[in-house]
């Protein structure tokens, strides 16, 4: 097939606007990961932009050796995953219901879970709510307030729509009820679904710092995610242990960065490992809904 004039012109203009997109997520990753690499004497100059220079890895090594920020580092990611395993279980129980054109109430309970995704009490009243109910500077307050999202519910909903009735009504015919319908058809058949709101679920989490700097005392760094760690590091709230900071010229900025890189390169890991599900489990959702 020809293309015509107009329509490559088209495909430049589509490329130029990809490329420029990509350099705008991409720069400023390279630009920490040099900052981090670089002398701290050529960061206090400004001197560093894309490209180490002093190249060094002390700021790495004092990272590593810091055990504050290893174990937030750690603590993260296993309140990510358990995070992610409960958001998924809530996300299905939530969405396969909904398929259920018997199920009572199933115009209201749609209207109303879209009415919440617009809607939100705020910050004040969840603080007032998980301090009624005793979360307040627990772990599970990082994990169970922020364990649904309605977006993604609506997500798996959709995908589910798309699945033949006739799958679930044969197997009802045989005896099975609704678990047994979603563990046996719908779960296995929706691989691509969750790969894609474990993604989305696994990302927000791990990036997130705000329910722990509204919901947990400061005295309560143990349960800091890395996230606010990073917050307090860059905001000089917090340094790196002091018997660990080698005597280096601007080693402190330097370190800041290599923080930046620690809490920034496992979430990027999981990407790839997903993205064959990422298309196909949006895309599928959204037309079959």
């Amino acid at each position: 097939m020809i293309k015509s004039k107009a329509t490559k012109f088209t495909d430049l203009i589509i490329a130029f606007i990809c490329l420029l997109v990509a350099l705008i997520c991409v720069l400023p990753m390279v630009n920490i990961a040099a900052r981090s690499l670089s002398g701290g004497e050529f960061l206090m100059r400004k001197e560093v932009f894309l490209v180490p220079k002093g190249t060094n890895v002390i700021a790495y090594q004092t990272i590593l050796r810091d055990s504050a920020f290893t174990r937030s580092l750690w603590w993260t990611a296993l309140i990510t995953v358990l995070g992610v395993l409960l958001s998924l279980v809530m996300t299905t129980m939530t969405a396969f219901p909904l398929i259920y054109d018997k199920l009572k109430g199933r115009g209201f309970f749609n209207t109303f879970i879209i009415f919440t995704m617009y809607f939100g009490a705020g910050t004040i009243p969840m603080y007032l709510l998980l301090k009624d109910v005793g979360l307040l500077n627990t772990w599970p307050v990082l994990i169970i307030p922020y364990c649904l999202s309605i977006f993604n519910t609506i997500i798996m909903r959709s995908f589910f729509y798309g699945i033949p009735d006739s799958m679930r009504e044969s197997a009802e015919i045989d005896g099975a009820g609704p678990i047994r319908v979603l563990v046996s058809i719908y779960i296995p058949l929706s691989t691509s679904v969750i790969a894609t709101l474990a993604l989305f679920y696994a990302v927000g989490r791990w990036n997130s710092y705000t329910d722990a700097l509204y919901f947990l005392d400061m005295t309560q760094k143990k349960y800091f995610p890395i996230q606010l760690l990073l917050y307090n590091l860059t905001r000089g709230l917090q340094s790196l242990d002091p018997t660990d900071m080698p005597d280096v010229i601007g080693i402190g900025e330097t370190a800041k960065m290599a923080s930046v890189m620690f809490a920034t390169i496992p979430i990027l890991l999981v990407y790839p490992w997903l993205q064959r599900y990422f298309v196909a489990g949006v895309t599928l959702g959204s037309e079959k809904g």
